[in-house]
Order: C-alpha cells, then structure tokens, then sequence
C-alpha cells in the first residue's frame, strides 16, 4: 500500500475494499505463519494470544486451538505465546518468502505465575470460555467483543449433574424460564425471558436448530446466552430484542475415548446416556462421535400418576479433514418424545381479578401436589437437525465457511391445559368474590408439522492494511420457513374445587375422544411459508493494539408468501437494515476491557390495519434499538472473570390498536406505540484458590410501554418476567491428596415477583418472589465419576409463566456413576 495514503483513507478503504487485502502480503518480502497450540496431549487452547516477540503483530487461537499469521517479513524471529495461567512459550522460527512455515505448541500450567502447582484437568477458572466463533461470527475473545454474552460450558453442567438446556439456562445471568416445553411442534420448546423480552432456543451452532421438546444436554459443549437485540447477524426469525441462545455441539477429535453413565432419582427418574468417539482411518483425518440419552420421569404432582415425559436423544457426528485447508463436519440431532403436557394454568379471558378474591399464585384455591386430569393426554413429539459445515481456507489471509441446516418439528396428540375462572365469571347470579371450580381444556395437534431450512455463505478475512488489524465478516443467508400445523380443541369441562375424593381423573384420553366424536372442534390451521433473503458485513478493526471498533450492517428481504396465520394472511414483501456498531479499549491489555454498543433488530409484524383515514396498510417491521456500556475483566491471573453492562432498549412502531372497522372487520390502528427496557447485569466467574470455583450473576430489568393502548400504557409487560433475577454456584473439589477429586458444590437462583397479568382492564396477578436452592456431590476419578445432587434443597413451592402459572418440581435426589474411557 502506497506510503502517502493517510490514516482517513486507510478506514475507508476497510470499510470498502476488504477485499483488496487478499493481495497485501504479496507487495513485501513476506511469509505466513501457522500452528496449533494444545493444553496437554490433545485439549485445544482457545484464546491464547501468539505474537512475534518485539513487534504489535499477533492474534489468538480460534477456538480449535489454531492460529494464523500473515505478512510476516522473511527472516528469523522469536514466536511467542501466552495463556493465563499457563507458562509462556517461546520459539525461533524462520520465515521463508512466499512460503508458509509450521509451529506447534504445548502448553503447561505455570507454577510461577500461580504461585503453586494447579492439578491437571482442574486448570484455574476452568468455567470460564474466552473465546467464542459464533457470537460474532468470527473468531473473537471475549475482551475484543463489544458484545455482552453469557458462555455456559460442559465442565459446569458436569459438576452440577445437569441433563438439559433448561436446567443449563439457571447458570446465565438475566435469563429466567417462563414457559415449559409443550412439545407441539413449531412453538412447543421452553421459552424464557432476557432484558424484558422472551426468548426461545432456535439456534445451534449458529445456524437454525429448534427443538420443540425438552432438549437435552449429552451433546451440549457449551451453551451461549447472547444479549440484546441481534438481528445484524443473526436475522430477526431466530432472534429476539432480549438477545438468543446459541447451543454449541460437541466435535469429533482425533483419538478413542468417551464416557457411559446411569442416573436415577425421585419421581422415576432414570436415564442412560453414551458418548464415544473414534477416529475412522489410520491417518486420524476421519472421526466419528455419537453422543445419545435415554430419559424418563414422571411428574411429581400424585406421584406420576397422569403426567410423565419419555425422551430419547441421539446425535451423531463426523469430522473429515483431507489437508490443512478443508474441513467438512455433518451431524445430526434427533430426538424423539412422548409426553402429557405440564399443568399450565390460565386466567381466564372474560374474568378480572378482583373476582377471584386473591391475586397471588400462593394464594390460589389449588392443590401444589394434585394432578387435575388423568391419563391418556399424550402427545409425541419429534425433533430432527440436520447439520453441515465445509470449511476452506482460501488463502493464508481469508477463509470460506458453508453451512447448510434442516430442523424439522412434527406433533400429534393432546395438549392439557386449564383455566382458572371466578364464580362470577360461570355464574350471572354469583355476586361475591371466589374461585371454586376450574375449567379444562385440551389444544390437539394432528399431522403438524414445520420446516426451516437455511443456507449461509461465510467469507472471513484476517489481514492488515498497512498498521491497522481488520477481522471481517462477509455473509450471505436464506432462510425458509415451512409451518403446516393443525390445532383443534377446547374447553372439555369445568370441575370443582378442594371437594374431599373429587375424582379428576375424568379428564383423560377417552374423554377428550367422546367430546370431539360429539360435538367437531373448530380448527386453527398455520400454513405460512416464509423465505428470508440476507447479506450482511462486520468489520473488527484494531486502530491500536489495545482499541478496537466494529461496524456491521445487515440487509433483510423478506418474503411472506402468504396464507394462514389462524386467519388468512396476504402475501407480502418488505426489505428490512439493521446496523451495529461497537468500541472497545483496554487500558490493560487482556485484562480490563471498556466497552460499548450499538445494536438492532426488528420484527415484520405480518399483519393488516386500517388507518384512521380509512387506507389499508401492511405493517412496518417494527423495531428495536439498543445502546450500552460497560466492563469486562479477566484480572488476577485469570482467576477473575466478570462482565458489568448497563442497557437500554427502545422499541418502535409498535401497532396500537384504536378499533375495528366495521366494513372490513380489519382493525382500526396507528403504528406508534413503543416500549422501554433497560437495566443493568453482572457475570461473574472466579478462582480464588486451587480447586474453590464461583459462578454468578444478578440483573435488574426495568420495563415499561410508553405509548400504547390505555388498558397497558405505562405498564410493565406480562411478558417481561421478574424485575430483580440472581444466580449463584459456589464448589470445591480437593486438588491434590488420596481424595482428590472429591467435591461439593451448592448453589440456586432467586426471581422477584413476576406480575404475569397487568392491565387495567383485567387487573394485576403475581407468581411470587422464590428463593431456589441446589447441591450436588462429587468424586471425580480417572475413569469413574460418582455424583449426586439434590434439586430445590429446601423443597420450595414456587411458579413460573408468562400470562399463566406453572407449579414447578420439588425437592428431588438423583445419583449418577459414570465410566470413562
């Protein structure tokens, strides 16, 4: 690059020709760099920072372990690598024209800089993930991202005896379950709550991946609770304004090992699961891996006697790596469940609380441990991920990523549910408060199904032009969503209250058949199609080793081919911008790391208004800005991991309704309301001495509509989940003596309030506060581990829901042994 091109015209030309860079190492004496650092024999050191000894130019390991450095002059230098807590590497190598020189390394934990011995395979901090490839699409440690994130790895749920995503999902900071799986397909998954917004497990390793049933956790390597609105990557389908959770898939390796366990516990609880991996050939460049669980338990109201799930999970994996530039990975999950829905209660929708007498789930005229139906409402469910990944590495500077996804979600089978009426709601002659009977109801699905497919195109470029560092991201996505799904059903009967004997077992398979073979359900079809057409573009740029600034911008089309959505939807197209921008300083570099961002995303919101002069109009995408700051630290050696973040949310062109339109029947409205979330949240990981490990969070969400119907406006959503969310895990495991591997770990999470009805009209409902208490023991050995853990310690009776309320499990007892080879 010619000399006299000032510092201006270096930024524009990485913003407009990154491109160009594929030739800049070729306009100097220069070669290439490469190698892979490991932690032992075979553990991939992620985020380890490799530089050349004396100058700025340097990077970090991906999250294989694997580095790359390009333009660097021919000649000899000294390479050097570091790692918290690890002994600093050093090697000479030498650098030929043209040519492209291999360095590995092994790493050792460092006695020196911890001032003592650290036990392996119980590194410091060893909860902490520095490293992600997903959340921003490129390699990128958790220093050098302006985003916040939340990384939940294998080694906590391990330690904790965790079998799914849900239980995974209480070591996230701001993140709180609202919603059990139904199992129904396309919105039958877990929903939860972030920064006052709901949230749904859609993602897997970046690309499409739902499940609508419990997901397992066997072939979970790490999960990602990603925060705020996340559309400029990720798209506005997959995402919501309170950010997403990005499940990462365990990988083939290249040697022979695994681990077989058994569990079993309270309330029938058994399970089998299996992970074994080899590699296929003799040269170790194919591997194979299958990870899969066998799941039962019944529910804990009446002992099972009506509610249970059974859950099989499998999901294979093969990794082909022919040379040092291709990888191909595909993979599979499938998973297969029969299940009766858990006892989710409604309010019911022509009642007001001030009927009911009470406004507090705890004070609600139901038995915590009765089962208000009986058996035969079964459902099956079936999830399947189909998973690929080519990867190219073009040229020392840039590199091709290719995924092509498939998830599938099928249903068929019954779907219990209740309401909880008041006596003045079912009887015109009732006049004083009270609730003495509940209705029951039932929503079947038959033959639903619903289909995504999504292909994305990745180009990532490492390069520097002239001083200044540039990590891009160029992508290209279609999105295809396919729903066919059927619901029918309806209230079935309505049976009394707290009546010594009452047999409400009435209310079961063969009764629900008799009703509909009566008198035939009205049907509510969703038979969408759905076609997302993306590009987008992300730049890191370092302006000096210790700032660095992001600019991304995302194009959306989308295109709505209409049909039925409960009623019938006209097809439509809309085109759709959303940009990011980030900074980030580290006034100690690798250590402390100020930060803030600018991030957006939007929802089309497929829907017809009329205006209040009378014009048809096809709804905006409605939209959601989100600014923020704060801190990230990674001090004390690395024992010290923490994340403090302030945020602040607006949402726009919210659909207000005003009316109806008495000659259309279509709504009457304006396109003006808006919403406001911000709060503030910490994350926290810690290793104060060898073998004592914390994790923990807190977060705080104020929420409220500003300008929207009078029946909410200055309301906090029923949506929006407790204001005031902790999470804590505190564990010690003996690192050294005849018992090493021995721990005991305790934790839990609290929820403050959660006013799950709030509107004028109807009145205010409260799920109260809860304070949730976990345990769990451990002997960790060579090729045995023994655990136990107990769930809800101090048998607390509390609920979850959104615009509903939902007993949760409790206290229970589950020991497991596994063998690893």
């Amino acid at each position: 690059m010619d000399h006299i091109i000032t510092r201006s015209t270096k930024l524009l030309a990485t913003s407009c020709f990154v491109l160009l860079a594929s030739g800049a190492h070729a306009q100097t004496s220069t070669g290439s760099l490469r190698g892979r650092v490991l932690l032992g024999a075979d553990q991939p050191a992620a985020g380890a920072s490799v530089m050349l000894a004396g100058t700025t130019t340097g990077t970090s390991t991906d999250a294989n372990g694997n580095f790359q450095l390009d333009n660097v002059p021919a000649g000899t230098h000294t390479l050097t690598v570091r790692l918290v807590g690890y002994a600093t590497q050093e090697h000479r190598v030498r650098v030929a024209q043209g040519e492209t020189t291999t360095q590995n390394f092994g790493l050792r934990e460092s006695a020196s800089e911890l001032d003592e011995v650290t036990v392996a395979g119980d590194r410091p901090n060893k909860f902490v993930r520095r490293t992600s490839e997903d959340v921003g699409k490129m390699p990128l440690r958790n220093l050098e991202n302006s985003q916040v994130y939340a990384t939940v790895g294998k080694e906590l749920l391990t330690e904790q005896l965790v079998f799914s995503v849900d239980d995974a999902t209480r070591n996230a900071p701001g993140l709180q379950k609202m919603w059990e799986p139904t199992g129904r397909s396309g919105d039958g998954g877990s929903f939860y709550a972030s920064r006052g917004f709901v949230v749904a497990s859609q993602l897997r390793n970046g690309v499409v991946g739902a499940v609508t049933s419990t997901t397992d956790a066997a072939n979970l390597e790490k999960l990602e609770v990603i925060k705020g609105p996340s559309a400029t990557l990720y798209g506005s389908a997959l995402t919501s304004y309170g950010g997403l959770l990005n499940r990462v898939t365990k990988k083939p390796y290249e040697k022979f090992g695994g681990e077989a366990a058994l569990s079993a516990g309270s309330y029938g609880f058994h399970r089998a699961s299996l992970d074994v991996n080899t590699p296929l050939n003799a040269s170790k460049t194919l591997a194979f891996r299958l990870n899969g669980a066998y799941n039962y338990e019944d529910s804990f109201q009446n002992a099972g006697y009506a509610g249970f799930a059974k859950n099989v999970a499998i999901a294979p994996s093969l990794q082909f790596q022919p040379n040092d530039k291709l990888t191909i990975n595909l993979d599979a999950e499938i998973y297969r469940g029969t299940n009766v829905g858990k006892q989710i209660i409604y309010l019911y929708y022509l009642d007001q609380v001030k009927n009911f007498g009470f406004s507090r789930a705890d004070q609600a005229p139901l038995d915590y441990r009765q089962s208000y139906h009986g058996p035969g409402l079964t459902q099956d469910s079936r999830s399947t991920n189909l998973f690929g990944q080519v990867r190219y590495r073009i040229s020392p500077s840039f590199t091709s990523t290719t995924y092509l996804s498939s998830s599938r979600s099928y249903s068929e089978g019954k779907g219990p549910y209740f309401y909880l009426a008041s006596d003045i709601a079912l009887d015109t002659t009732a006049t004083a408060p009270g609730v003495s009977r509940l209705l029951r109801a039932d929503q079947s699905t038959q033959n639903s199904i619903r289909q995504t497919y999504e292909v994305q195109q990745l180009f990532n470029g490492d390069f520097r032009l002239g001083s200044l560092r540039n990590r891009v991201v160029l992508g290209l996505d279609f999105l295809r969503i396919d729903s066919d799904i059927d619901f029918f059903g309806g209230i079935i009967d309505q049976v009394p209250l707290n009546v010594p004997g009452y047999d409400y077992r009435t209310f079961n398979g063969a009764a629900v058949n008799a009703a509909y073979a009566a008198t035939p359900q009205s049907h509510y079809l969703v038979t969408t199609k759905i076609n997302t057409y993306s590009a987008f573009v992300s730049d890191v740029l370092n302006l000096t080793d210790n700032l660095n600034v992001l600019a991304a911008v995302r194009i959306d089309r989308y295109d709505n081919k209409g049909g039925l959505l409960y009623s019938p939807i006209e097809a439509y197209e809309q085109t759709a911008v959303s940009p990011k921008f980030g900074l980030v300083y580290q006034p100690v570099k690798d250590r402390v790391a100020l930060f803030a961002n600018y991030q957006n995303s939007f929802t089309n919101q497929n829907a017809t208004f009329i205006d209040p002069a009378g014009t048809s109009r096809v709804s905006k995408p409605e939209r959601a800005n989100q600014f923020e700051t704060g801190v990230k630290l990674d001090a004390a050696a690395g024992r010290v991991s923490a994340t403090v973040s302030y945020y602040d949310i607006r949402v726009n062109n919210i659909v207000r309704n005003l009316g109806t339109d008495p000659g259309t029947g279509l709504g009457i409205a304006v396109q003006d309301g808006t919403q406001w979330s911000r709060g503030t949240e910490l994350n926290l990981t810690a290793n104060p001495v060898p073998g004592l490990n914390i994790v923990g969070g807190f977060a705080y969400n104020y929420s409220k509509f500003v300008n929207t119907s009078d029946d909410v406006n200055g309301r906090r959503p029923n949506t929006a989940s407790s204001p005031y969310l902790a999470n804590a895990w505190v564990s010690y495991r003996l690192p050294a003596g005849a018992l090493k591997g021995l721990g005991l770990g305790v934790g839990g999470n609290y929820a403050s309030d959660n006013d799950i009805l709030n509107s004028a009209s109807a009145g205010v409902f409260t799920l109260p506060s809860y304070t949730v208490l976990n345990a769990s023991a451990f002997y960790d050995l060579e090729h045995y581990r023994f655990a136990v853990k107990v769930d809800n310690l101090t048998d607390q009776k509390y609920w979850i829901g959104y615009t509903t309320f939902n007993a949760q499990k409790l206290r229970s007892i589950v020991g497991s042994v596994a063998y690893k080879f």
